[in-house]
């Protein structure tokens, strides 16, 4: 089993057809989270995976660049209705994604660690791993990597996974350190600074992710073009090969590594 650990078939650009991706992927025994970024595609995600009795899960939250004061669809993240989606449904295995991104908009980093703290929280009250964003500044001066572990490590928290990672070898296995996975997207398959093979090759099997992000970051030979959770397959081909490994290992390590992290049965 293949398992795309963050897409987003939730969001407008599956809206014509991801009943078919889900049936394809269903067929070919690929399995995925859905990821919300506000509470319109949170509520969407949840509304998808409560039609599948397998093989389809939720994960809800508000996106740092979408919180309140921000230039992308800003939205107050309003605890209470989060909360009531919670309890809403089964089918919600993590909190996000949330954390930190100094890229698109530095002056609402205040807004965004309030923000972020608030899904620390709940993510303790329901007993849910994170899923996290992080995005340093465009200049490299603001290192969100390094700002969400302090946060983590002052706030005792040890359940997660820093998706789309894209920092250093030493901040990953800081994360590793806290308990986080660490998620790989399609970027792995046309990175030419070799850092995240570095990374990949560095940390342990047992904290490897793999996820599309689709419909962004197409891994190649598909880049261009719109992501979709079969293509996460070539995100597992990259490390396979990274790691000298078969790829039917990385496959099944890294299905039980989401499994174990999001309780996925």
């Amino acid at each position: 089993m293949l398992i795309d650990s963050h897409a987003h078939l939730n969001f407008e650009e599956f809206k014509n057809d991801w009943p078919a991706v889900i049936d394809d992927c269903q067929k070919n025994d690929i399995s995925m989270i859905n990821v919300g970024s506000q509470l319109a595609t949170s509520r969407r995600a949840v509304e998808i995976a409560e039609i599948y009795p397998t093989g389809v899960w939720a994960a809800i939250g508000l996106h740092p660049i979408h919180v309140f004061g921000s230039s992308f669809h800003p939205e107050e993240f309003v605890l209470k209705k989060y909360r009531e989606l919670l309890e809403s449904s089964k089918k919600i295995v993590a909190l996000g994604e949330t954390g930190l991104d100094f890229f698109h908009d530095q002056k609402t980093f205040s807004k965004q660690k309030e923000v972020f703290l608030e899904h620390i929280n709940l993510a303790k009250e329901f007993s849910l791993p994170l899923i996290l964003h992080s995005r340093n500044s465009q200049d490299g001066k603001e290192n969100a990597y390094d700002e969400i572990l302090k946060i983590l490590k002052k706030e005792k928290v040890f359940n997660g996974v820093i998706h789309c990672y894209s920092g250093t070898v030493a901040q990953a296995l800081a994360f590793q350190e806290q308990g986080f996975y660490i998620g790989f997207t399609g970027i792995i398959t046309f990175d030419k600074t070799g850092i995240l093979a570095q990374v990949a090759g560095e940390i342990s099997l047992d904290r490897i992710l793999i996820e599309t992000d689709c419909p962004y970051l197409a891994p190649e030979p598909f880049r261009g073009q719109r992501n979709q959770p079969q293509y996460v397959k070539y995100v597992a081909e990259k490390i396979a090969k990274i790691r000298n490994l078969d790829y039917n290992i990385i496959v099944e390590k890294t299905a039980n590594n989401a499994k174990n992290l999001f309780k996925l049965s």
